[in-house]
């Protein structure tokens, strides 16, 4: 392969596993941080992804779209005339508060009740957004799914250079979301979350309103994963029911949190690229070797390698202990 080749590869490989460390970062606030048992991450995906594609695609049947009153071309507002594309970050921003919103009212329900409810309404929710879309033709052209969906500045960088400034993109959004989530995690607010991990009960004893914290996690996580899915709609530039699979649209995703290490987000981030190396890596392997439905069986055997060398995954969480007062004599 000509080192052109190579490069561009490269490139294009880090600007999807930039999109999916998004998504890990997302679930490590839920799973890592709260405790949060979320396998609906399909759901959030796909809600976000096509949130942010049908506020900045042409319609593919205007017609159709103007006998359910959601027709005309929606870019016609005016935004796509200035200077910077404000129709990528609108989408950006719909597609966090529309899994924000959703968030609000799954958490809202179930929250209160037993981690196994959370659980399964999650992977309800999942399954309902993706027949709503499959079976939900005007809304955006079912199991044909939506296509030429915007670059962001596509108009003004060639295509050859567009997967680089794409990658910028990514990993600005990546950098703005770690640091967030960091910050939010080491404040009183995220010592709150860790305390519900560990012990919900003790944490509702001390004075805390459990299921306060635990819906701002919830939203927190998902509004981050609605993000991620519309970084993933225009990079594509396609999508249809089937692109939201289960098992590439969740259990990928926390295949990487356990990798890299639950409960830290540069493991999430370091997961997310091992995990997606091996998915794409595959391709390049001979004969048999290259078959698709053996990349899951690689991601599971990588999976039970690090559970039984690191079981924090390759980055842990980082355990703070606490140190004695000067004078005072650690605890024995």
């Amino acid at each position: 392969m000509e080192i052109a080749g190579i490069v561009s590869y490269s490139v294009g490989f880090a600007v999807m596993a930039g999109i999916y460390a998004v998504f890990a970062l997302g679930l490590n606030v839920h799973w890592g941080f709260t405790g949060l048992f979320n396998i609906g991450i399909a759901g959030f995906f796909a809600l976000g992804a096509y949130t942010s594609a049908l506020l900045t695609t042409q319609p593919p049947d205007p017609a159709l779209f103007e006998e359910f009153k959601f027709g005309g071309n929606w870019s016609q507002l005016g935004f796509l005339d200035l200077g910077v594309d404000l129709w990528f970050f609108l989408g950006l921003a719909a597609a966090a508060a529309a899994c924000g919103v959703i968030a609000l009212a799954v958490g809202f329900v179930t929250l209160r009740l037993r981690d196994d409810y959370l659980a399964m309404a999650t992977l309800g929710i999942a399954e309902t957004v993706r027949l709503f879309f499959l079976n939900e033709e005007w809304v955006a052209n079912g199991s044909k799914g939506l296509y030429r969906i915007p670059k962001f500045l596509g108009e003004w960088v060639s295509p050859e250079r567009y997967d680089y400034l794409y990658l910028v993109v990514i990993l600005v959004v990546l950098g703005a979301l770690f640091l967030a989530v960091e910050r939010a995690v080491k404040s009183p607010w995220g010592r709150v979350l860790r305390a519900i991990r560990e012990d919900e009960t003790a944490a509702e004893a001390s004075g805390k309103d459990v299921f306060r914290f635990k819906l701002q996690a919830f939203i927190l996580g998902a509004v981050i994963m609605g993000i991620g899915g519309a970084l993933f709609a225009h990079n594509v530039r396609f999508l249809s029911p089937l692109t939201f699979d289960p098992l590439l649209a969740t259990f990928v995703i926390w295949a990487m949190l356990m990798v890299g290490g639950s409960g830290n987000n540069r493991g999430a981030i370091l997961g997310a690229f091992v995990v997606w190396g091996i998915w794409t890596g595959t391709q390049f392997l001979p004969g048999v070797f290259s078959d698709p439905n053996l990349r899951f069986l690689a991601i599971g055997v990588l999976i039970v390698a690090v559970i039984l060398v690191r079981p924090g995954g390759i980055l842990g969480e980082e355990r703070r202990v606490a140190r004695p007062a000067e004078g005072q004599a650690a605890p024995s």
